[in-house]
């Protein structure tokens, strides 16, 4: 059975299947809806379902609260309808600009840059015209249905070519494949573009958070700035445990002669390597040190959950720092394994 769903304030309406979730349903009448993970992980896709009912399937405790549901609120990448709705989201769109493909690429450049992490390089087919936003990621089609997400870590401005960064996760199927056998000229297939972070036009000063390689996203934002002209004040702050983890240092640095109104700020969370001078501790809680009032402020913020839980309630809480300017893309690792 299908039912009709009303988005506001956007007035948008679309489809639903009562077997399909609320956000699948909407990507595929070719709406845009806030979402990340697609798996009730980060909680970007949470919105209010102001009338008619929803089943709120497998949403987790950890991105909808008890009191949140409550309130109506649901997490639309799990939520399926069980009549017409009118849900509240804070941001809808139609996707004409950026439509959702599937294509083969081939492996072009393999790079270790550290230990545990991979610089891959694809290119598409010279036939095709993908076109993304600075920050999103897509999916790499595996075996038997299976499905593993990456942020684009290139600018859309050389959209022929997509860089990818690639954490070995203990345990990884696919991860363990990328950096134990992948070679050059092998093919990957993928979907994309995916995801709702993405630098928002506007004038306001920008603050972007990435930890480990929640950087890669982070790059391709900064990188479309530089190509496109966009000037806007920005702070970059890069957390990582050791000085590893911070694989790409150099280049960060780099930006600060080509970007104006650019600074990077790099921090590790073990200070125990006597050659570090610069700042330690979380991540975040260098921003909250900097910057004590984010209310005119847009903050971009890529990581592992914590740090992005985290992120969200100290920036609003001591920042004042409004939901509406808060983004992110939280990462959620799956070890895939082959057992």
């Amino acid at each position: 059975m299908s039912f009709q769903v009303k988005v506001q304030p956007s007035g948008l309406q679309y489809p639903a299947d009562e077997a399909e979730n609320l956000l699948q349903s909407a990507l595929n009448a070719g709406l845009n809806l806030p979402y990340g993970c697609r798996n009730g992980s980060c909680g970007a896709c949470k919105g209010r379902v102001v009338e008619g009912e929803v089943d709120l399937g497998d949403a987790p405790e950890t991105s909808l609260s008890a009191a949140e549901r409550d309130e109506g609120y649901a997490l639309l990448c799990c939520a399926q309808p069980r009549s017409d709705l009118l849900i509240e989201v804070r941001e809808a769109s139609r996707n004409t600009d950026f439509p959702i493909v599937k294509l083969p690429s081939r492996v072009q450049l393999i790079e270790r840059v550290a230990d545990d992490v991979i610089v891959l390089k694809i290119k598409l087919p010279p036939s095709e015209n993908f076109r993304f936003q600075a920050g999103q990621y897509l999916d790499f089609l595996i075996a038997g249905g299976r499905r593993r997400s990456f942020s684009i870590a290139s600018a859309p401005e050389h959209a022929g070519e997509l860089e990818l960064h690639i954490r070995r996760i203990p345990g990884g199927e696919f991860t363990g494949q990328i950096f134990d056998s992948l070679k050059v000229r092998d093919l990957l297939r993928f979907e994309g573009p995916l995801g709702s972070f993405y630098l928002r036009e506007g004038d306001k000063p920008i603050v972007l958070i990435a930890g480990g390689t929640g950087f890669a996203p982070i790059k391709s934002i900064v990188e479309h700035m530089i190509a496109s002209g966009i000037r806007r004040p920005v702070a970059l702050y890069w957390g990582a445990r050791d000085l590893s983890g911070l694989y790409l240092d150099a280049l960060a640095r780099s930006w600060e002669g080509v970007l104006p109104d650019f600074r990077y700020v790099p921090v590790l969370s073990d200070s125990s390597d006597a050659s570090w001078s610069g700042r330690t501790g979380l991540v975040h809680r260098a921003v909250v040190e900097d910057f004590p009032d984010l209310s005119a402020h847009e903050v971009y913020v890529c990581g592992a959950p914590a740090m992005v839980d985290a992120a969200r309630a100290d920036l609003a809480a001591q920042c004042a720092l409004p939901e509406t300017g808060f983004f992110a893309d939280t990462f959620s690792f799956a070890a895939d394994s082959a057992s």
